[in-house]
């Protein structure tokens, strides 16, 4: 299915203003936690003792700013863009693409500053003026949380801003949604250039023939599964690529029959994709831990029988005890998401 862009939201000269004196400084060190731990709801998070006061538009990307300094001189952010990229590129050659325009992007993941990575909180668009040829990549985020008020949300987001400026990818090629944005974080979604959706697709998107990044950390398993179902056939699948929550650890999370019988196509795809886990270091590591780049090569999805091919069932979770996904329609987070707080 298709979703026109959104008219983006211009900012206003004082956000600009503001945005481009505040100065970018390192992020402290987050807590540890294990990556084996279940991964917590963001919009929990922001609900808790120390989330942060909504403010408006000027302090929240000056707080985005602030983020994307700490990534920078990370580590991390070097370690992270390293993974992306050797599987971006094992995606590309599958899909028999010129190497010529997104190795070129590819080659610009480095620590290095760019004139494109001052601008990440004042609404440009660098991809936007690249050559032709370098923008077929779509991306989709969903799930990124409450980032007016949770730093880890912000963080994950601040990522995704960097990610799409290093791969050339413009932002207005890339849709948000998270039931729980504020009519603040929209605005400010807005006036970063990117495309915020305005109905919760449930991770029902099928990519219809283009490569498609998803971009989904910290997902509940049936958001994961539900992309799945969508994009059911080798051809679909061959052309996306999935950032978010390890799908190894979800089998080893998960009871098996629990797995089958609640997330089928998150079970039957085991066999057929590839993963690299993201670099875990201690300052990031209570916000991209059990975080991997995953993708489908051809080959392996043409292993898979017929059988698994043949069951399109539309997942609908009668019968899940504990789905930690809002469904379209719903207002409140489900039990399992207030049992993390």
């Amino acid at each position: 299915m298709t979703y026109p862009g959104a008219p983006r939201a211009p900012l206003t000269s004082g956000v600009m203003a503001a945005a481009a004196l505040e100065p970018w400084r390192a992020a402290g060190p987050r807590s540890r936690r294990s990556a084996a731990r279940r991964p917590r709801r963001r919009e929990a998070a922001a609900r808790g003792p120390g989330a942060e006061p909504e403010a408006n538009e000027i302090v929240v990307l000056r707080r985005i700013r602030e983020a994307g300094e700490g990534l920078l001189i990370s580590d991390f952010w070097s370690s992270a863009l390293d993974t992306i990229n050797r599987c971006l590129t094992k995606h590309l050659e599958q899909l028999k693409a010129p190497m010529g325009s997104l190795s070129e992007a590819l080659g610009n993941l480095h620590l290095g500053s760019s004139p494109g990575e001052s601008a990440v909180a004042t609404g440009s668009i660098p991809g936007d003026t690249l050559a032709t040829g370098s923008s077929h990549w779509k991306c989709v985020c969903y799930g990124i949380g409450n980032f007016a008020t949770c730093v880890i949300a912000r963080i994950q987001l601040t990522f995704l801003l960097l990610f799409l400026e290093k791969c050339h990818i413009p932002r207005s090629h890339c849709w948000v949604y998270d039931p729980l944005f504020s009519p603040l974080e929209i605005a400010v979604l807005q006036s970063l250039g990117v495309t915020v959706l305005s109905e919760n697709e449930e991770g029902k998107r099928n990519v219809g023939g283009e490569p498609t990044i998803f971009y989904m950390l910290h997902c509940g398993t049936a958001l994961y599964n539900n992309l799945l179902w969508s994009n059911w056939s080798v051809e679909a699948l061959s052309r996306v690529v999935i950032i978010g929550n390890s799908f190894r650890g979800l089998e080893e999370r998960l009871l098996t029959r629990i797995l089958q019988k609640n997330y089928p196509y998150v079970a039957k795809i085991l066999k057929g994709l590839e993963e690299l886990e993201f670099p875990q270091t201690s300052q990031y590591m209570d916000i991209f831990n059990d975080t991997s780049v995953q993708w489908f090569p051809v080959q392996k999805l043409k292993q898979l029988s017929t059988d698994t091919w043949a069951f399109r069932d539309e997942p609908d979770y009668q019968d899940c005890e504990d789905l930690e996904i809002i469904r379209d329609g719903t207002q409140e987070a489900s039990a399992a998401d207030l049992s993390s707080l």
